[in-house]
């Protein structure tokens, strides 16, 4: 079960973090793979560890806020191996400040980046899928997909986004053996957040919230992206697989920390 062998997955943004770890997870899974990154020349270590896995990686450049790299890197995807089963579109960036600091450059390099270069490269992608009749897109969204966060507003946005432009293209593109679904990471250590898991005291609070008590590690994602990219997820679409350790139930806790003795009657 579970096997990506023959298949060639796309994974954006996999110059760190995450990206890395889908790309890593769909390697293990027999997928060769397409890594994107706005520079190649970064992607060169992380493609000698995938071809040290046995499965080739090609990198190709890619801005995301740009059109015509977009559709420059389609073309050369296709041109390598013919096909892309699988789109991770994974590349994307984050400003955090509260909602007063926000500026209007802010906004849109967020908005840009997050959600419509996510659209425009699945867009890019899915003509050839549509052609064949098949794909697996996975759009990476976050726990901020689904509730708000201060300091987070213009991210927050763009992943309610994603979330929405992920169910409208499972509607759109159903009809041509394409799934489209969204995988959520609640809250993970990346380049991006890194400094916020120095402060002890925040990551105690946040471990507080979450009812498996800590954060995500990156493997914690590797079944879910495999599952979303195989044969086996053929009748998923349009959904949002959130990994966040239960964090998404809710914040706050209605029972006492520690168990309360029993009252005595009358008291």
């Amino acid at each position: 079960m579970f096997d990506l062998s023959g298949r060639v997955a796309l994974v954006t943004g996999a110059s760190r973090g995450l990206g890395q770890y889908f790309g890593r997870a769909l390697a293990r899974a027999g997928a060769d793979l397409i890594i994107t990154s706005r520079s190649a020349e970064s992607l060169e270590d992380f493609r000698k560890e995938i071809q040290a896995l046995g499965r080739t990686a090609i990198p190709l450049e890619l801005d995301v806020r740009d059109y015509d790299s977009i559709q420059r890197m389609a073309a050369a995807a296709q041109n390598v191996y013919g096909k892309v089963d699988i789109l991770v579109n994974n590349a994307g960036c984050n400003v955090r400040k509260r909602a007063l600091e926000v500026t209007w450059e802010d906004w849109n390099l967020i908005l840009d980046t997050n959600l419509r270069g996510s659209f425009f490269v699945a867009q890019a992608v899915a003509r050839s899928m549509i052609e064949r009749r098949y794909g697996r897109i996975i759009n990476i969204g976050s726990e901020t997909s689904v509730a708000g966060y201060a300091g987070l507003a213009p991210y927050g946005a763009s992943r309610g986004g994603v979330r929405q432009m992920t169910m409208s293209l499972a509607h759109d593109w159903g009809e041509y053996g394409i799934t489209v679904n969204c995988l959520a990471p609640g809250w993970f250590k990346t380049a991006q957040n890194a400094v916020m898991y120095q402060d002890s005291a925040w990551v105690e609070y946040l471990s507080e919230r979450i009812p498996l008590g800590r954060p995500g590690s990156p493997t914690d994602l590797d079944a879910a992206v495999v599952f979303l990219a195989s044969e086996e997820a053929r009748y998923v679409t349009g959904q949002i697989l959130l990994i966040d350790g239960g964090i998404s139930v809710g914040a706050l806790r209605a029972l006492p920390s520690k168990p309360q003795s029993p009252r005595k009657p009358g008291s």
